[in-house]
Protein backbone atom coordinates (compact mmCIF):
# COMPACT_ATOMS: atom_id res chain seq x y z
CA UNK A 1 0.00 0.00 0.00
CA UNK A 2 2.83 2.63 0.78
CA UNK A 3 4.85 1.61 -2.20
CA UNK A 4 1.66 2.14 -4.58
CA UNK A 5 1.34 5.80 -3.09
CA UNK A 6 4.92 6.43 -2.13
CA UNK A 7 6.86 5.24 -5.32
CA UNK A 8 5.27 8.10 -7.65
CA UNK A 9 5.71 10.77 -4.94
CA UNK A 10 9.86 9.76 -5.07
CA UNK A 11 9.95 10.47 -8.63
CA UNK A 12 8.06 13.39 -9.19
CA UNK A 13 10.68 15.10 -6.15
CA UNK A 14 14.15 13.83 -7.33
CA UNK A 15 14.72 16.85 -9.56
CA UNK A 16 16.47 19.75 -7.88
CA UNK A 17 14.97 21.58 -10.46
CA UNK A 18 11.66 21.25 -9.35
CA UNK A 19 12.59 22.85 -6.07
CA UNK A 20 11.62 26.08 -7.29
CA UNK A 21 8.80 25.49 -9.11
CA UNK A 22 7.24 22.11 -8.93
CA UNK A 23 5.61 22.32 -12.78
CA UNK A 24 8.50 24.19 -14.21
CA UNK A 25 9.48 21.25 -16.53
CA UNK A 26 5.93 19.61 -16.87
CA UNK A 27 4.98 19.40 -20.93
CA UNK A 28 1.16 19.40 -20.46
CA UNK A 29 -0.67 16.34 -21.69
CA UNK A 30 -2.12 15.94 -24.58
CA UNK A 31 -6.39 16.73 -24.76
CA UNK A 32 -8.14 13.39 -26.17
CA UNK A 33 -9.47 13.61 -29.62
CA UNK A 34 -13.18 12.22 -30.53
CA UNK A 35 -13.65 11.18 -26.76
CA UNK A 36 -17.33 9.71 -25.57
CA UNK A 37 -18.83 12.03 -24.02
CA UNK A 38 -19.04 9.66 -20.56
CA UNK A 39 -19.50 11.72 -17.15
CA UNK A 40 -17.44 10.14 -14.36
CA UNK A 41 -18.96 11.16 -10.61
CA UNK A 42 -21.43 13.74 -10.23
CA UNK A 43 -20.93 17.40 -8.92
CA UNK A 44 -21.86 18.73 -5.39
CA UNK A 45 -25.80 19.31 -5.95
CA UNK A 46 -26.17 15.41 -7.59
CA UNK A 47 -24.61 14.48 -4.43
CA UNK A 48 -27.27 16.36 -1.92
CA UNK A 49 -29.93 15.68 -3.87
CA UNK A 50 -29.14 12.07 -4.16
CA UNK A 51 -28.45 12.00 -0.50
CA UNK A 52 -25.19 10.34 -0.63
CA UNK A 53 -21.51 10.30 -1.10
CA UNK A 54 -18.84 7.85 -2.31
CA UNK A 55 -15.44 7.33 -1.04
CA UNK A 56 -12.62 5.02 -2.18
CA UNK A 57 -10.71 3.79 0.84
CA UNK A 58 -8.32 1.01 0.64
CA UNK A 59 -9.22 -2.59 1.67
CA UNK A 60 -7.80 -4.44 4.62
CA UNK A 61 -5.58 -1.46 5.94
CA UNK A 62 -5.96 -0.92 9.52
CA UNK A 63 -5.97 1.53 11.27
CA UNK A 64 -7.04 3.18 8.29
CA UNK A 65 -10.04 1.28 6.46
CA UNK A 66 -11.00 -2.40 7.03
CA UNK A 67 -14.67 -4.25 7.66
CA UNK A 68 -15.41 -5.79 10.52
CA UNK A 69 -18.38 -7.82 11.49
CA UNK A 70 -19.75 -6.70 7.70
CA UNK A 71 -19.29 -2.93 9.24
CA UNK A 72 -16.37 -0.05 7.69
CA UNK A 73 -13.89 1.14 10.71
CA UNK A 74 -11.10 3.04 10.62
CA UNK A 75 -9.42 6.42 10.53
CA UNK A 76 -10.50 7.06 6.59
CA UNK A 77 -13.63 5.78 7.34
CA UNK A 78 -14.55 8.54 10.56
CA UNK A 79 -13.04 11.19 8.00
CA UNK A 80 -15.43 10.10 5.46
CA UNK A 81 -18.21 10.43 8.00
CA UNK A 82 -16.91 13.74 9.12
CA UNK A 83 -17.35 15.06 5.37
CA UNK A 84 -20.77 13.33 4.69
CA UNK A 85 -22.65 14.88 7.47
CA UNK A 86 -20.98 18.23 6.59
CA UNK A 87 -22.83 17.97 3.55
CA UNK A 88 -25.81 16.59 4.67
CA UNK A 89 -25.89 13.29 2.81
CA UNK A 90 -25.04 9.54 3.95
CA UNK A 91 -21.31 8.50 3.25
CA UNK A 92 -20.48 5.09 1.19
CA UNK A 93 -17.57 3.52 0.84
CA UNK A 94 -15.72 1.46 -1.92
CA UNK A 95 -13.19 -0.91 -0.57
CA UNK A 96 -10.91 -1.08 -3.26
CA UNK A 97 -7.41 -2.95 -3.64
CA UNK A 98 -4.14 -1.13 -4.26
CA UNK A 99 -2.70 -0.57 -7.86
CA UNK A 100 0.76 -0.59 -9.65
CA UNK A 101 1.18 2.81 -8.25
CA UNK A 102 -0.74 6.59 -7.40
CA UNK A 103 -1.16 6.92 -10.99
CA UNK A 104 -3.17 4.05 -11.20
CA UNK A 105 -5.38 4.06 -8.27
CA UNK A 106 -6.30 7.53 -9.12
CA UNK A 107 -7.58 6.39 -12.79
CA UNK A 108 -9.23 3.72 -11.54
CA UNK A 109 -11.00 5.23 -8.67
CA UNK A 110 -11.69 9.09 -9.35
CA UNK A 111 -11.27 10.27 -13.07
CA UNK A 112 -11.84 7.24 -15.34
CA UNK A 113 -12.81 3.93 -13.53
CA UNK A 114 -11.82 0.25 -13.89
CA UNK A 115 -11.19 -1.81 -16.66
CA UNK A 116 -13.26 -4.42 -15.89
CA UNK A 117 -16.05 -4.10 -12.91
CA UNK A 118 -16.23 -1.27 -10.15
CA UNK A 119 -16.97 2.47 -10.76
CA UNK A 120 -15.74 5.75 -10.21
CA UNK A 121 -16.02 7.17 -6.30
CA UNK A 122 -16.79 11.46 -5.59
CA UNK A 123 -14.24 11.03 -3.82
CA UNK A 124 -10.88 8.86 -2.58
CA UNK A 125 -9.14 9.41 1.05
CA UNK A 126 -5.75 8.67 1.89
CA UNK A 127 -4.05 10.16 -1.21
CA UNK A 128 -0.41 11.95 -1.09
CA UNK A 129 -0.34 15.40 -1.44
CA UNK A 130 2.75 16.46 -3.07
CA UNK A 131 2.97 20.30 -5.60
CA UNK A 132 4.92 18.22 -8.41
CA UNK A 133 2.93 15.11 -8.58
CA UNK A 134 0.02 17.14 -8.49
CA UNK A 135 1.33 19.00 -12.10
CA UNK A 136 1.32 15.38 -13.89
CA UNK A 137 -1.97 13.99 -13.02
CA UNK A 138 -4.51 17.16 -14.33
CA UNK A 139 -7.71 14.91 -14.06
CA UNK A 140 -7.63 15.22 -10.02
CA UNK A 141 -8.26 17.85 -7.72
CA UNK A 142 -5.78 17.54 -4.67
CA UNK A 143 -7.30 18.76 -1.38
CA UNK A 144 -8.63 17.81 2.26
CA UNK A 145 -5.36 17.40 3.71
CA UNK A 146 -6.25 15.57 6.54
CA UNK A 147 -2.60 14.14 8.84
CA UNK A 148 0.92 13.75 7.94
CA UNK A 149 1.97 9.91 7.88
CA UNK A 150 6.10 9.00 8.47
CA UNK A 151 8.01 6.33 9.00
CA UNK A 152 9.19 4.95 12.14
CA UNK A 153 10.89 1.87 13.87
CA UNK A 154 8.85 0.13 16.69
CA UNK A 155 11.05 -2.42 18.88
CA UNK A 156 11.00 -4.67 21.74
CA UNK A 157 12.34 -2.85 24.93
CA UNK A 158 13.67 -6.19 26.24
CA UNK A 159 16.15 -6.10 23.01
CA UNK A 160 17.45 -2.70 23.48
CA UNK A 161 16.75 -1.35 26.53
CA UNK A 162 19.39 1.48 26.18
CA UNK A 163 17.25 3.09 23.43
CA UNK A 164 15.63 2.40 20.41
CA UNK A 165 17.78 1.24 17.23
CA UNK A 166 18.91 3.20 13.78
CA UNK A 167 19.09 1.43 10.78
CA UNK A 168 22.44 0.77 10.75
CA UNK A 169 21.86 -2.04 13.84
CA UNK A 170 19.77 -3.94 11.18
CA UNK A 171 23.15 -5.08 9.63
CA UNK A 172 23.05 -8.14 12.71
CA UNK A 173 19.72 -7.45 14.04
CA UNK A 174 16.43 -9.05 12.38
CA UNK A 175 13.76 -6.24 11.93
CA UNK A 176 10.25 -6.76 10.42
CA UNK A 177 8.46 -4.82 7.55
CA UNK A 178 5.78 -5.33 4.60
CA UNK A 179 7.22 -6.72 1.40
CA UNK A 180 7.71 -3.91 -1.29
CA UNK A 181 6.66 -1.07 1.07
CA UNK A 182 9.16 1.95 1.31
CA UNK A 183 10.41 0.72 4.32
CA UNK A 184 11.50 -2.21 2.88
CA UNK A 185 13.29 -0.51 -0.44
CA UNK A 186 15.56 1.81 2.05
CA UNK A 187 16.44 -1.01 4.23
CA UNK A 188 17.47 -3.54 1.22
CA UNK A 189 19.33 -0.28 -0.41
CA UNK A 190 20.81 0.87 2.93
CA UNK A 191 25.18 0.80 2.95
CA UNK A 192 25.18 -0.49 -0.29
CA UNK A 193 22.59 -3.71 0.74
CA UNK A 194 24.72 -4.71 3.76
CA UNK A 195 21.20 -5.08 5.47
CA UNK A 196 19.63 -7.96 3.90
CA UNK A 197 20.46 -10.56 6.13
CA UNK A 198 18.55 -8.90 9.38
CA UNK A 199 15.84 -7.68 6.46
CA UNK A 200 12.57 -10.14 7.52
CA UNK A 201 9.41 -9.47 4.66
CA UNK A 202 5.55 -9.84 5.64
CA UNK A 203 2.36 -9.40 3.31
CA UNK A 204 1.25 -6.50 5.68
CA UNK A 205 2.82 -4.19 8.51
CA UNK A 206 -0.15 -5.73 10.63
CA UNK A 207 1.69 -9.40 10.00
CA UNK A 208 5.13 -7.52 10.94
CA UNK A 209 3.91 -6.48 14.11
CA UNK A 210 2.87 -9.41 14.71
CA UNK A 211 6.30 -10.57 14.26
CA UNK A 212 7.47 -8.30 16.78
CA UNK A 213 5.24 -8.98 19.45
CA UNK A 214 5.72 -12.40 19.17
CA UNK A 215 9.60 -11.80 19.40
CA UNK A 216 10.28 -13.06 16.09
CA UNK A 217 12.09 -10.23 15.48
CA UNK A 218 13.60 -7.23 16.79
CA UNK A 219 12.33 -3.98 15.55
CA UNK A 220 9.93 -3.59 12.92
CA UNK A 221 10.00 -0.11 10.11
CA UNK A 222 6.96 1.20 8.71
CA UNK A 223 4.40 3.79 9.20
CA UNK A 224 3.73 5.40 12.41
CA UNK A 225 0.28 5.00 12.65
CA UNK A 226 0.44 1.13 11.31
CA UNK A 227 3.59 1.09 14.29
CA UNK A 228 1.11 2.80 16.73
CA UNK A 229 -1.93 0.38 16.11
CA UNK A 230 0.05 -2.55 16.35
CA UNK A 231 2.23 -1.93 19.60
CA UNK A 232 1.52 -4.52 22.42
CA UNK A 233 2.97 -4.72 26.02
CA UNK A 234 6.95 -4.30 25.98
CA UNK A 235 7.02 -2.89 22.05
CA UNK A 236 8.17 1.33 22.01
CA UNK A 237 7.98 3.55 19.02
CA UNK A 238 10.81 6.20 17.52
CA UNK A 239 11.64 7.86 15.05
CA UNK A 240 15.46 8.13 14.42
CA UNK A 241 17.09 10.34 11.69
CA UNK A 242 17.09 8.26 8.28
CA UNK A 243 20.21 8.90 6.29
CA UNK A 244 19.32 8.69 2.87
CA UNK A 245 15.83 8.48 3.14
CA UNK A 246 14.51 10.73 -0.23
CA UNK A 247 11.25 11.76 2.16
CA UNK A 248 10.43 10.22 5.51
CA UNK A 249 7.09 12.13 5.73
CA UNK A 250 4.26 12.84 3.60
CA UNK A 251 0.93 14.38 3.65
CA UNK A 252 -2.05 12.98 3.14
CA UNK A 253 -5.44 14.76 1.76
CA UNK A 254 -8.43 13.92 -0.71
CA UNK A 255 -8.21 13.26 -4.54
CA UNK A 256 -11.82 13.93 -6.54
CA UNK A 257 -12.42 14.65 -10.34
CA UNK A 258 -11.50 17.69 -11.57
CA UNK A 259 -14.46 18.70 -13.36
CA UNK A 260 -16.29 19.05 -9.74
CA UNK A 261 -13.97 21.51 -8.00
CA UNK A 262 -16.70 22.66 -5.97
CA UNK A 263 -16.94 19.12 -4.42
CA UNK A 264 -13.80 19.07 -3.70
CA UNK A 265 -13.39 22.48 -1.94
CA UNK A 266 -16.78 21.99 0.18
CA UNK A 267 -14.61 18.65 0.83
CA UNK A 268 -11.64 20.53 1.49
CA UNK A 269 -13.40 23.05 4.25
CA UNK A 270 -15.22 19.91 5.82
CA UNK A 271 -11.84 18.61 6.60
CA UNK A 272 -10.29 22.23 7.83
CA UNK A 273 -13.41 22.21 10.12
CA UNK A 274 -12.54 19.03 11.80
CA UNK A 275 -8.86 19.96 11.80
CA UNK A 276 -10.07 23.36 14.01
CA UNK A 277 -12.41 22.11 16.30
CA UNK A 278 -10.25 18.85 17.08
CA UNK A 279 -12.31 16.32 15.64
CA UNK A 280 -9.72 14.32 13.69
CA UNK A 281 -7.26 14.89 16.56
CA UNK A 282 -10.02 12.97 18.79
CA UNK A 283 -10.48 10.31 15.87
CA UNK A 284 -6.70 9.12 16.18
CA UNK A 285 -7.05 9.50 19.49
CA UNK A 286 -10.11 6.84 19.75
CA UNK A 287 -7.79 3.86 18.02
CA UNK A 288 -4.55 5.07 20.35
CA UNK A 289 -2.50 7.38 17.49
CA UNK A 290 -0.82 10.09 17.22
CA UNK A 291 -2.01 12.90 14.98
CA UNK A 292 0.86 14.35 12.88
CA UNK A 293 -1.44 17.76 11.64
CA UNK A 294 -1.16 17.85 7.55
CA UNK A 295 1.30 20.69 6.06
CA UNK A 296 -1.85 22.95 4.14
Amino acid sequence: MVRATFTAILLAVASPALASDPCADWVPQPKPQNADRDIVGQDIDQIIDRGYITFAVYEDYPPYSWEEAGQPRGIDIDIGHIIAEDLGVEPRFNFVTAGENLDADLRNNVWKGPIIGGAVSNVMLRVPYDSAFNCRVEQVVFTGQYMTESIAIAYAQDAYPDGGPVPAYFRFDTVAVENDSIADFYLTSFAGGQLSQGIRRYPSMQDAMEALSKGEVMAAMGPLAQLEFGAGEGIAIHQPPLPGFAKSKWTLGTGSHFAYRGLSYSVDDAIFAALSDGRITAIFESYGLTHQPPER
